[in-house]
């Protein structure tokens, strides 16, 4: 049980700190907006000493494919569209329950707009028993839990382009999960278990690719700052950013980190109007030379409640007519879904397992084991003694 007075003696000193840190981001943010005036003139030179240097820039950075003064309205979605989103959740595997496996649940969301056709609001569930399922990723060092959530991020990838191919009409169409298409977790893979990850995921995208269903990450309180990183070449007082020969230690003091820790949607919020975008970005993220063709782009854009960062792959971000409806849509589902997405949010509510459901799971679990001749079925004593109390 949480000790309230006790807590509320810290509160005073927290808030002081805090006090302390809004004046500092305050300035942090000032001397961004400088520099992004500053960088307005020098952007196409900025993007040479980016390409030239790449190899010996230690931080992830973008590319501004667009003027970095860019506000661009976004233009009003059709009336007939379709919507298209997943998301996933799960129950991950307890040596203290009655069977140690786990189960991925993956919510489905159609939402048709001016069609008169019925939605999609559903979930697949899938269970893992064997032992290849639960035991293959500890070759590799990796936890059962951490493998269930990669492998949740591809089923998610591969039922979304299912979903969409089989409803796909006449009507635009948009499909979306939640969260970054950039898997920066992919990096401290092994060779053998990456492989079992992405292609899956490319071959997803393919799909949506070859239908013209075009893809969109949609990132609520992005923390990323590949924007302001890009600024950072202009604040390097080196003749070039070459950070392997001047700056190796990056988690160091350096001189171009002036902006850490702001973000980039606190920069791209000081610049845009609800309903306007940003300049378009590609991402430089290292992992990206594993996508094949499927290259990542990403802008910020003022939703209204917030600023959200919008990414779609290369494909997307390259046809203009796409790329401009897509963002309709999506803003469209912001509006609809009260400043979040409502086909990312049902997805989540259709894929979340509650305690409810847990438990039904189990005792369904049970009751299989009882009828096949299992006998002392039951959880740990450590298990059933924590779902109550005596004291």
């Amino acid at each position: 049980m949480l000790d309230l007075t006790k807590l509320a003696r810290q509160m005073q000193g927290l808030s002081q700190h805090l006090t302390v840190e809004a004046a500092a981001s305050r300035q942090r943010l000032e001397l961004a907006q400088k520099h992004l005036q500053q960088a307005y003139a020098f952007q196409k030179d900025l993007i040479d000493r980016q390409e030239k240097w790449r190899d010996r820039i230690l931080f992830a950075n973008a590319t501004p494919i667009e003027p970095l003064e860019t506000c661009i309205d976004i233009p009003v979605p059709p009336k007939i569209h379709t919507v298209i989103a997943t998301d996933g959740s799960q129950i991950a595997p307890n040596h203290h329950e009655i069977a140690y496996c786990y189960l991925l649940n993956i919510g489905r969301v159609v939402l048709h707009y001016g069609q008169n056709r019925h939605p999609i609001l559903d979930s697949l569930p899938e269970v893992f028993y064997r032992p290849e399922d639960l035991y293959m990723s500890r070759q590799w060092g990796i936890r059962t839990e951490e493998w269930m959530g990669y492998r949740r991020t591809a089923s998610e990838a591969t039922v979304l382009a299912e979903l969409a191919c089989a409803v796909k009409g006449e009507a635009p169409s948009l499909a979306m999960v939640d969260g970054s298409l950039i898997y920066w977790f992919l990096e401290q893979l092994p060779i053998d278990a990456r492989d079992r990850i992405l292609p899956p995921i490319i071959e997803a995208w393919q799909r949506l690719r070859d239908a013209q269903i075009p893809l969109m990450g949609y990132l609520s309180a992005s923390r990323n700052v590949e924007g302001m990183n890009f600024l950072r070449l202009l604040a390097c007082p080196h003749p070039v950013p070459d950070c392997i020969s001047y700056c190796p230690n990056q988690l160091e003091k350096i001189p171009c980190k002036i902006f850490e820790p702001l973000r980039d949607t606190s920069l791209w919020a000081t610049q845009l109007k609800p309903g306007q975008r940003g300049p378009l970005w590609r991402s430089n993220a290292r992992i990206l030379d594993l996508y094949e063709d499927q290259k990542i782009y990403f802008c910020y854009i003022h939703v209204g409640t917030e600023i959200a960062r919008i990414e779609v792959p290369a494909w997307v971000a390259e046809n203009t007519a796409i790329f401009d409806q897509a963002l309709g849509l999506m803003l469209a589902q912001v509006q609809k879904g009260y400043g979040y997405p409502v086909a990312i949010a049902e997805a989540h509510n259709q894929a979340v397992v509650r305690g409810g459901d847990k438990a039904r799971f189990f005792a369904l679990l049970e009751k299989q084991m009882i009828k096949a001749g299992l006998k002392n079925v039951g959880t740990s004593y450590k298990e059933a003694r924590k779902r109550g109390s005596i004291a």
